[in-house]
């Protein structure tokens, strides 16, 4: 009898709809709109009937990733949440690897949500998938990524895509 792989489930989700870049506004502290809480409750929601679960939520410290993330938590999809500041804008996958690394190597099967920003979302899910940034993937405002990722020292280039949805498709 061969001993399964230990996998992790990683869940790319972009923050959802935003109040629009402005003079007034300082970039990191926008948050989301009405319509982006509402879409994003409805994600969260249908998350949960599909019975997805993380184990923990990291978010990039910027407000409307942080909200998106919270209303994840607030359906019940995670009891953790955790500020993470790879997330934000420009942020490095490599640090994510690394925490991973020290967080959930050799360790039962996670299932882990990170809420960040495009074009980097786009890009860590394509340097886990295929080894390199092709600019092909784009995440919608409280879109999906879904990837299977091996417990290896090396997940670059090893990850497994499950899933790429926008919030129209979703709901």
């Amino acid at each position: 009898m061969t001993k399964q792989a230990i996998m992790t489930q990683i869940y790319l989700i972009r923050h959802g709809i935003a109040v629009e870049r402005n003079e007034d506004i300082k970039d990191e502290t926008r948050p989301l709109t009405d319509k982006g809480r509402q879409k994003t409750t409805e994600i969260g929601q249908k998350l949960g009937e599909m019975g997805v679960k993380f184990d923990i939520i990291l978010s990039s410290p910027l407000v409307r990733a942080w909200e998106t993330a919270e209303i994840l938590q607030k359906a019940k999809l995670s009891e953790k949440i955790s500020e993470f500041a790879p997330l934000a804008p420009g942020g490095s996958l490599q640090a994510w690897v690394n925490w991973w690394l020290n967080s959930c190597y050799n360790k039962d099967e996670h299932s882990l949500a990170l809420v960040g920003h495009q074009p980097d979302l786009g890009e860590w899910a394509e340097l886990l998938i295929w080894g390199s940034s092709r600019d092909k993937i784009t995440v919608k405002k409280a879109g999906i990524i879904g990837l299977t990722l091996p417990q290896t020292v090396t997940p670059i280039g090893q990850g497994e895509l499950f899933l790429l949805t926008s919030p129209k498709w979703l709901l």
